[in-house]
């Protein structure tokens, strides 16, 4: 049995809107497909609201009326009770979007089929390393639930690459690592100990740079770019804070996942897929766990009992021919 903590879907009403990969409509397609890998339970989230993360030319994902988040994330609502056991859901906010916003997610959090936050690891370019995230890690810390920090539909940088391909599987991985380090480096994990970051694609590749982030700390601290708003700093060393950050195995390389289990442990390594949209069959994603050489109880950890006690959700009855 296994929990995947992280699926997308989409409402039919976006579709009408914005170009997407049509497996984000077929919910019970997808539901499906997964029990019949002996995954039973999936988080589902949007990491751009009522947007989409395909380019659109003039769309602002982050200039979003209330009211149309509101009907989103009540459509998701719905789509749970519908599926009960089946599906469980992330509340998207911005955090950078003020009162307004964080409030609505605060209230979303009340509902028993909201189990977490799901958040851009970079914002119009800028990441969280700043006051102006203050209220929304406050607010997630309030309520202890586990923030997915999912990569835009345009990471920093992303502009100067032609290819959208690069996009979408280089630009958005290095998005979560820096992302990362750019929320331990700010002191959010030392100020909130209550808080608890998803890094998924198995952390971008930020076990491969956990001693870099060491040596960057120990340097003194330099200005940023003329005009630019101070970064916070933390006081206590990058590694202390790894404890309060989670990877997820969506990743196509056994090599990436095996040091992010090496780096974080495997009782901070959570399921998860990236299915839908991703279209790799299901059992690939076990396949590749398999790979790694792990105890059946490490094994059992990753697959249900780490994002059942992170997310407090009661492990899934075992079904399937995968279980």
């Amino acid at each position: 049995m296994a929990i995947d903590v992280h699926g997308h879907v989409t409402s039919p009403t976006l579709f009408e809107r914005f170009p997407m990969p049509p497996s984000l409509a077929d919910i019970d397609g997808m539901v499906e497909k997964k029990a019949e890998a002996g995954i039973d339970t999936t988080i589902v989230g949007s990491p751009v609201g009522a947007g989409t993360m395909v380019r659109v030319p003039d769309l602002d994902n982050y200039r979003q009326p209330l009211d149309q988040l509101a009907a989103f994330h009540e459509w998701v609502a719905e789509q749970v009770r519908a599926r009960p056991g089946r599906l469980r859901a992330y509340a998207y906010t911005d955090p950078h979007g003020g009162d307004g916003i964080l409030d609505a997610a605060a209230r979303l959090l009340e509902q028993e089929e909201f189990v977490g936050l799901i958040v851009n690891s970079s914002i119009n370019g800028e990441f969280l390393d700043t006051e102006r995230a203050g209220d929304f890690f406050a607010m997630a810390a309030e309520h202890r639930v586990p923030v997915m920090l999912h990569p835009p539909a345009e990471p920093a940088g992303s502009a100067g690459l032609r290819d959208p391909r690069l996009v979408e599987h280089v630009a958005r991985p290095g998005d979560v690592a820096t992302g990362v380090a750019a929320i331990i480096f700010a002191g959010w994990l030392e100020k909130y100990p209550e808080l608890r970051i998803i890094a998924p694609t198995a952390g971008g590749g930020l076990a491969l740079l956990v001693q870099k982030l060491e040596i960057a700390h120990r340097m003194p601290q330099r200005m940023g770019p003329a005009g630019a708003e101070p970064p916070l700093t933390a006081e206590r060393p990058p590694s202390a804070s790894l404890g309060q950050v989670y990877v997820d195995t969506a990743t196509p390389s056994p090599a990436a996942l095996g040091a992010a289990v090496r780096v974080f442990g495997a009782g901070n390594v959570l399921f998860g897929t990236d299915t839908p949209p991703m279209n790799a069959p299901a059992q690939n994603a076990l396949r590749i766990l398999d790979q790694l050489g792990l105890s059946p109880e490490d094994r059992e950890r990753i697959l249900s009992g780490n994002a059942a006690d992170l997310f407090g959700i009661q492990a899934p009855v075992q079904t399937g021919a995968g279980s």
